[in-house]
């Protein structure tokens, strides 16, 4: 608190002119107790720290808490909004998750049955050629064994003959001399039969 120099001379004691004060070489009159700790000044310093703390206080009521009050509001507002967003946000990620296996699980039954599909296609596609080429190949067969038949028939035709013939050469080979065809024919038939 600010203390006028006629205050501070009413409260000092009367000091000689011209005494100082020998640690600090300032006049005595200058001189005198601190006035925070000087017991006449109590009422006034109490006073003052009245009406300076209620100032404060209506200063603080009036316009710091109120200010201090809406930034917090403010805040609760924007936390809450935050909050809010960020369940929808996670509600909507959720939602796109299952939806994601959702399609995949369709996809993958798609993927399923097109190979499936797929497989008895190339069944039945293999099956029809293997048929196609089992009929050719019967039909081949039939063909072969037909030919292989008149070819055997053939020879056998020719085989009474070369049997003939080769009967006909040993016995003049071996008698000396020949014998008749149709005794040769009988002998070869009975032969063979």
């Amino acid at each position: 608190m600010f203390v006028t120099s006629a205050f501070a001379q009413e409260s000092a004691p009367a000091a000689a002119e011209g005494d100082t004060h020998a640690a600090t070489g300032v006049p005595a009159e200058a001189h005198g107790t601190f006035p925070p700790f000087n017991p006449a000044t109590y009422p006034s310093q109490l006073v003052w720290l009245a009406i300076t703390f209620g100032l404060f206080y209506l200063f603080l009521k009036r316009v710091v808490m109120p200010r201090v009050g809406g930034i917090i509001d403010v805040r609760n507002d924007r936390i809450t909004q935050d909050l809010d967003h960020a369940a929808r946000l996670k509600s909507e990620a959720d939602a796109a998750v299952a939806a994601y296996e959702q399609e995949l699980a369709e996809a993958k039954g798609k993927a399923n049955a097109i190979g499936q599909q797929a497989n008895d296609a190339a069944k039945a596609e293999a099956e029809a050629a293997r048929k196609t080429i089992e009929a050719a190949l019967d039909q081949k067969l039939g063909e072969a064994e037909a030919r292989i038949s008149s070819i055997k028939a053939n020879a056998m035709k020719e085989v009474g003959t070369i049997a003939e013939d080769t009967a006909s050469a040993i016995v003049e080979a071996l008698v000396g001399g020949k014998a008749s065809k149709a005794e040769i024919a009988a002998a070869v038939k009975s032969v063979a039969g």
